[in-house]
């Protein structure tokens, strides 16, 4: 049997176990994905601890991608951003999928020569800063840190067209922007409920992205569809970034409709009141 697992802080919101394992039954393999809530001063003992105890991978989330690339060998993306949200513990190699999940999100989305604004510096920030910027768009990065996201703009303008702006000035952009992108957790189960930017930001025409999943739909995606934007929904990311991690695991590209399927369950599921 295969083990695998995500690790985050806090995980109770995750669907990545409904999803994967569905996967797997439909494509015959013997294994099991579970998540785990470890506290940030456990994260090196989870890492090796799953490793000593014969897991193939893991997928890493909130708040880890950044702090888990200092354990591990970095492959492609994850070196460029030096954050890691997918794990082959057979090699102890560190991948960041997520850039390919947002790439897959915009597929039907034409990126280049738009202008993005990219919510937040962390992991999930600068995956969708480097997907946009390969995809042809100029980024604007802001955070609320304002030292945290003109360090992650230093290094991510080496690849394309970033610059920063204060997040207290956010709103100095309306009309400016084609894309939007929520990479914090505000709006997430569990999280502050509320916008990350100004309402009046939210423009008829704009592209709309919240990389929040749980829930499906957030305080984010309600306004900016009352504004008349396109939305793209955080599952998207959540189901191709996991697809990819499948594959790098098992060599085995997985059914996606199977894990789109499995995830939006959980989802609505994880919204049913307890009898």
């Amino acid at each position: 049997m295969m083990y695998f697992g995500v690790i985050g802080y806090p995980i109770k919101h995750s669907v990545s176990p409904a999803m994967h394992n569905a996967a797997m039954k439909k494509a015959r393999i013997d294994g099991i994905y579970l998540a785990f809530e470890v506290k940030p001063e456990m994260l090196r003992d989870a890492v090796f601890g799953a490793k000593a105890l014969g897991f193939t991978g893991l997928n890493v989330t909130i708040p880890f991608k950044e702090e888990v690339a200092k354990l591990v060998k970095l492959e492609g993306h994850a070196a460029k951003l030096k954050a890691v949200n997918t794990i082959d513990l057979r090699k102890m190699v560190g991948y960041n999928t997520d850039v390919y999940g947002v790439k897959a999100s915009f597929s039907d989305v034409d990126v280049d020569g738009k202008v993005a604004l990219v919510i937040g510096a962390g992991g999930a920030g600068k995956a969708a800063t480097l997907a946009l910027i390969e995809l042809g768009a100029t980024v604007v990065l802001t955070n609320r840190t304002e030292s945290r996201g003109v360090e992650a703009v230093e290094m991510l303008r080496r690849y394309g067209n970033c610059i920063f702006h204060p997040y207290d000035r956010v709103g100095e952009l309306k009309g400016k922007i084609d894309i939007l992108v929520n990479a914090t957790p505000i709006g997430m189960k569990g999280f502050t409920q509320k916008l990350p930017v100004p309402p009046e930001i939210l423009q008829p025409d704009m592209v709309v992205f919240d990389t929040v999943y749980n829930p499906p739909e957030t305080p984010l995606i309600r306004e900016a569809k009352k504004a008349g934007c396109k939305v793209i929904y955080g599952v998207e990311m959540l189901i191709h970034q996991g697809a990819k991690a499948f594959e790098i695991w098992t060599d085995v590209k997985p059914d996606v409709s199977v894990m789109r399927e499995a995830a939006i369950n959980a989802l609505k599921n994880s919204f049913i009141p307890k009898a």
